[in-house]
């Protein structure tokens, strides 16, 4: 059997483990938010630190085009297995559904949590500005911004695989699709594939660079350089199932990928302001040119970096990561409220902000775990939001009497 034809029936325990990260990193990447030497969140701790915007800034470059290029490749592996209707449903059930029930909800948290911060601060209603006006130009989508993008890029990638099947009917383009993705493989491959992402950056009106890939928690339609950022990343996870014999070479290529990471990051940091950011659109040409090319590499190397390191680390099944993939989806989903609620009862203690972050880190995560095993995990939503449900008691094996 070639590397070509690897089983693809094994789970991928590493990629699974690594998308389970990615989600659970946005919690403390949004704890750290309210410690950020200017604010520029909802709740201000009175303790700040510029380490906290540095561990913001390291963890917002590679997570979520880390979560979306895993996720291009699962689309892909998906489809071969459950075939178009298929994939269309269970994406419908897993991703759609989540969305359109647990919107309305968080929003409405995320608001109660808003309100009893503003009565802390001795605000009234009096005191608040008038509601903007909403379409689908501005929809708040919140931090579930990811399942709308995910939904959208599902759409393309199946409108654009029906065309490609259409044109390529001896599969001579498909060929050139796998050449393309080997040769990508490499120290380079982050230099190709941030190209796009750095021009969409140098284009984007009032880009503050600090902020890398601009969200797109507003509006129906994403931001041309998240739709390209993230884009890109999860057409290479497709290109990437197709070819899943240079898994192994990303691995080798590790330390190259950490090291340009770390370098591209270091001057993305830098140009931006440093760990004491800039929070306001670069004007200069030049420089918004060179802060876009570097974070358009630091944006790829470190996905590939993480890849690696999860390859490397996390390739064994593990009953401990296994458990913390399944759970992250509902950590992610429930998480945004906690985490400003627990800001807000931290925000006048008199402890260090690394102390109080690990305090809203670990309550939350300890809430958001403990729901996710009472609620969700042994119940019909476990099956809904993770596509199994889990028993509660493994079922007796059935007691062999002998034959008298």
């Amino acid at each position: 059997m070639t590397a070509s034809e690897i089983d693809r029936s094994e789970r991928l325990h590493s990629l699974d483990a690594l998308r389970g990260a990615a989600l659970l990193l946005g919690v403390v990447l949004h704890g750290a938010m309210s410690f950020f030497p200017a604010q520029i969140w909802i709740v201000a701790d009175d303790q700040k630190s510029v380490w906290a915007s540095g561990l913001f800034f390291t963890i917002h470059v590679f997570r979520m085009a880390s979560f979306f290029m895993i996720a291009g490749l699962f689309a892909h592996m998906m489809l071969n297995r459950r075939g178009v209707t298929g994939f269309i449903k269970y994406r419908l059930v897993r991703i759609a559904a989540p969305f359109a029930v647990f919107w309305g909800v968080i929003l409405t948290a995320i608001i109660a949590v808003l309100i009893w911060n503003a009565s802390l601060q001795g605000l009234t209603a009096a005191d608040a500005p008038p509601p903007p006006t909403y379409d689908w130009t501005n929809m708040p989508l919140t931090h579930l911004w990811f399942l709308w993008v995910l939904l959208l890029f599902y759409a393309v990638f199946l409108i654009l695989r029906a065309g490609f099947k259409a044109l390529d009917d001896k599969g001579e383009g498909a060929r050139v699709l796998d050449r393309l993705t080997a040769g990508l493989i490499g120290p380079w491959g982050p230099f190709v594939l941030g190209a796009p992402l750095a021009v969409a950056l140098w284009f984007e009106p009032n880009w503050i660079a600090f902020f890398g890939i601009p969200t797109p928690d507003y509006g129906l339609i994403p931001n041309t350089s998240a739709a390209v950022g993230f884009g890109v990343a999860f057409a290479f996870g497709v290109m990437l199932d197709r070819r899943r014999d240079l898994l192994s070479r990303i691995q080798a290529w590790m330390p190259a990928y950490l090291g340009l990471a770390v370098g591209a990051g270091a001057i993305a940091l830098m140009v931006s302001g440093g760990p004491n950011p800039h929070l306001a659109p670069l004007t200069d040409p030049v420089a918004k040119g060179f802060a876009a090319a570097s974070f358009g590499v630091a944006t790829y190397a470190s996905v590939f970096a993480a890849m690696g390191l999860a390859l490397k680390f996390a390739s064994g099944h593990s009953v401990v990561r296994r458990y913390l993939a399944d759970a992250s989806y509902w950590i992610y989903i429930v998480h945004l409220p906690l985490v400003m609620a627990a800001q807000v009862l931290v925000q006048d203690w008199s402890l260090p902000w690394f102390v109080k972050l690990i305090v809203v880190v670990a309550g939350v995560l300890a809430v958001s775990i403990a729901s996710y095993e009472l609620l969700i995990r042994h119940s019909f939503m476990g099956r809904w939001l993770n596509g199994r449900r889990v028993p509660w008691r493994k079922p007796r094996q059935p007691t062999l009497v002998p034959a008298e």
